[in-house]
């Protein structure tokens, strides 16, 4: 074994190792070197060579590692790196080959690329189920650790694999008393990541569990930036017989992250998870507080049995299930199944219920301020009975009572307007409060139609029982003003906006959070009328009450944020749209997480502006990923799920994708009719673009009937001198053009020379 090669260290690197030529150091470690080395023969390839420090016994260990890699042989998963070969150099070293793998070590691979909470678990149950099958082969890895497991980056996915499979176990001692820490002065495992079973000198009784410990402390890590328990900051024997004795007692992660050691790095971690220290905790409390303190129990027993069990219950966490990790309790499944349901959305309906609550503390003073409500006594008492009658209709997410029937969030609100009617009718006002989150939540789901329904039962309610210039009032004044935009119906809106308004200045004063909130809704309104020069003033009033009222980074300001980029777009401002919407997204995904409805919204946005740049290439992929995040927050049947189809059917067709556009067009074009009125003017930019589609092609008699029910629409909705009816005339007579009717299109074309 030549040792002509030197590192940087001047300690010698050997240029040979057994038929692999060393090319390269790849990383050191307590049990050695890894080199890499190609193979000369039988087959040429690259791979991880591990050389194994002087000091084991070579005929001990590779007995033993023989038997381990017989074991390894068996197993074949993507996320497991294969062990290729075992020998000795000529000096009696021991060696592995192992497949080659390039990446990065977990923690550092989503740090580098800033993951979110949700990417990185998703990640993580990745790791899971290769250790799973691993297990299932009989085989316990024992030195799981984040350097053991590594990342690449295959076409934009990420790919896990676990490297050094085998060789912890192969290397561990067999004689009885040995330590399971060290051997010849050599650490074997890593105590930061070790269970306490593994950590017993007095013990050879592990099993997979401790792969299971070791894989809830990396969980840790890779949630809350840190270890739980730092060794080094108790010395190394200290630590582990804290661990032997079950005594570490770390903190949970949400607890962790506000540790005051840490206080000056939280920003730091928050920001490489796309967030902010306070969403950052509150994303960690709760279920994964739960299942990584689960994972690290000390009492193996209370573990998770399996890896498969650990990925499970994080998947169900993704999927707002409730958790095994979590003790069950009503309340509880009630959370999750809301929240399953359309995410927040539903969430609306529970919110009340603590709305409604917390009057117990300031009844006095709602009572003074609305005149009619009920006595403080009164209100406490109707407080516990709304609150009763809202967990009872949400009790169908409970297995026992459901009997195995899965009801959507639309069947639950079904049944509890039915129930409201008549389980409160006695109690007008209060019965008018349920009603009031369940017509908001139909708008959130939109499901306009009983949107409206509920939310006109509520006002006819309220206005016999309040004086005209209540703010409940104006609370479902507003919510209807919002179903109205959503219809399509933007001079009722305007006009409902604007009663809520008047009302909201008058009661709460011109810097107050419901007053920013209304002004916000009808600037949007306004950019829809095509009145934008009144839509960025509203806006700019709305965003100086967010600067007084609200948290910095506050989610409704990057609402608002958004919307004023709009008007940008609608003024041709171009620059200024993409640099808001850009500075908006990042807000948005810091506070809220890469899946939120909100962050969809805005990459459909920017999608949008790249489009009317003519930029198609640069807006297809704002466009593709803005879809699943609003499909899996919103729903397959929903009008804007159904918008940002259109919009990718729109990008299709620029680029000449002709079928591919054509079937986006047709699916949109379907979810938008179910959705919305016949006369709503989204419906129209469908029937537009599918008739420049099929103009394109030369269909010109299938284009010309959409073309006409999109002017149509059009013109009924928005007026004769909109922009959206000139955008319909002017294609409708560049296809009289192209057909060979001049004269028609001339007509068409005067009248779009009179729209500005």
């Amino acid at each position: 074994m030549a040792t002509t090669m030197t590192n940087d260290d001047t300690r010698p690197i050997p240029e040979r190792v057994g038929p692999y030529v060393i090319l390269q150091v790849l990383g050191e470690g307590g049990m050695g070197v890894v080199y890499e080395a190609e193979e000369t023969g039988p087959v040429r390839r690259r791979v991880a060579l591990k050389l194994i420090r002087t000091g084991h016994d070579s005929r001990e260990v590779l007995a033993r590692f023989d038997a381990e890699r017989r074991a390894l042989a068996v197993m074949n998963h993507a996320g497991i790196a294969k062990v290729l070969h075992a020998g000795t150099t000529e000096g009696g070293q021991p060696y592995f080959a192992m497949e080659l793998v390039r990446g990065s070590p977990i923690t550092t691979f989503c740090d580098t690329r800033r993951m979110s909470v949700r990417e990185r678990i998703t990640l993580f149950v990745a790791v899971c189920e290769a250790v799973q099958h691993a297990h299932q082969k009989g085989v316990i890895h024992r030195d799981l650790k984040p350097s053991n497991v590594l990342i690449s980056d295959e076409d934009g996915t990420p790919q896990p694999k676990v490297i050094d499979f085998g060789i912890a176990k192969a290397l561990g001692p067999a004689l009885p008393g040995a330590s399971m820490v060290t051997m010849a002065g050599v650490t074997i495992g890593t105590a930061a990541y070790m269970s306490p079973e593994q950590a017993d000198s007095g013990t050879s009784d592990v099993d997979t569990r401790a792969d299971i410990y070791s894989l809830g402390v990396m969980l840790y890590e890779l949630l809350v930036g840190h270890l739980p328990l730092d060794p080094a900051s108790l010395g190394l024997y200290v630590f582990l017989a804290r661990l032997v004795a079950g005594e570490t007692h770390p903190p949970t992660p949400s607890a962790g992250l506000q540790t005051a050691e840490r206080a000056r790095e939280r920003g730091t971690i928050a920001n490489l998870r796309r967030t902010d220290p306070r969403h950052l905790r509150q994303e960690l409390r709760g279920d994964l507080d739960w299942i990584v303190m689960k994972a690290m129990n000390p009492d193996r027993t209370l573990r998770y049995e399996t890896a498969n069990g650990l990925a499970a219950d994080l998947k169900r966490h993704l999927h707002d299930e409730p958790v095994v990790a979590r003790p069950p309790s009503t309340a509880y499944r009630m959370t999750k199944f809301v929240r399953r349901h359309r995410a927040g959305v539903v969430a609306a309906a529970v919110i009340s219920v603590a709305v409604i609550a917390s009057t117990v503390v300031t009844s006095v003073g709602l009572v003074r301020s609305r005149q009619a409500e009920l006595r403080a006594a009164d209100e406490a008492a109707a407080a516990k009975q709304v609150t009763s009658f809202l967990v009872d209709l949400f009790r169908v997410s409970d297995p026992s009572e459901s009997r195995g029937n899965t009801l959507t969030a639309r069947e639950i609100l079904d049944r509890g307007s039915r129930r409201v009617s008549t389980e409160l009718a006695a109690q007008p006002l209060l019965q008018a409060r349920v009603m009031q989150s369940i017509g908001a939540v139909y708008l959130a789901l939109g499901q306009y139609t009983d949107a409206r329904t509920q939310l006109e039962r509520v006002l006819s309610v309220r206005e016999r029982a309040l004086p005209p210039d209540d703010p409940l009032i104006a609370e479902t004044v507003a919510t209807l003003g919002d179903v109205a935009r959503a219809r399509g119906d933007y001079d009722e809106a305007d006009r409902l906006l604007g009663r809520a308004l008047a009302i909201r200045e008058q009661a709460y004063g011109r810097d107050n959070i419901d007053v920013g909130a209304t002004i916000s809704t009808l600037a949007a309104v306004r950019v829809r009328q095509g009145r934008a020069a009144a839509a960025e003033s509203l806006y700019h009033r709305a965003l100086a009450i967010d600067a007084k009222v609200r948290e910095p980074n506050d989610p409704r300001t990057a609402r608002d944020m958004r919307g004023l980029a709009a008007v940008y777009l609608s003024q041709k401002r171009y620059v200024e749209a993409e640099s808001l919407w850009k500075a908006t997204l990042a807000v948005q995904e810091r506070t809220l997480g890469s899946d939120h409805p909100d962050v969809g919204g805005t990459l459909n946005n920017l999608g949008g502006l790249y489009f009317n740049l003519g930029r198609y290439a640069d807006a297809l992929p704002y466009y593709q990923r803005a879809r699943p995040i609003l499909e899996s927050a919103l729903g397959p049947s929903h009008a804007t799920t159904a918008s940002v189809i259109n919009n990718l059917a729109e990008v299709r067709w620029k680029l000449r994708d002709y079928a591919q556009a054509d079937s986006l067009f047709r699916q949109a074009l379907a979810v938008k009719q179910r959705a919305l009125l016949p006369g709503n003017p989204s419906i129209a930019i469908t029937l537009n673009g599918m008739a420049g589609l099929l103009r394109d092609e030369g269909r010109y008699a299938d284009a010309e009937p959409l073309y006409r029910q999109a002017l149509q629409i059009r013109e009924q909705a928005l007026g004769p001198t909109h922009a959206d009816v000139g955008e319909t005339l002017r294609d409708y007579a560049k296809m009289l053009r192209l057909a060979g009717r001049a004269g028609e299109a001339v007509i068409l074309e005067s009248r779009v020379a009179t729209i500005k």
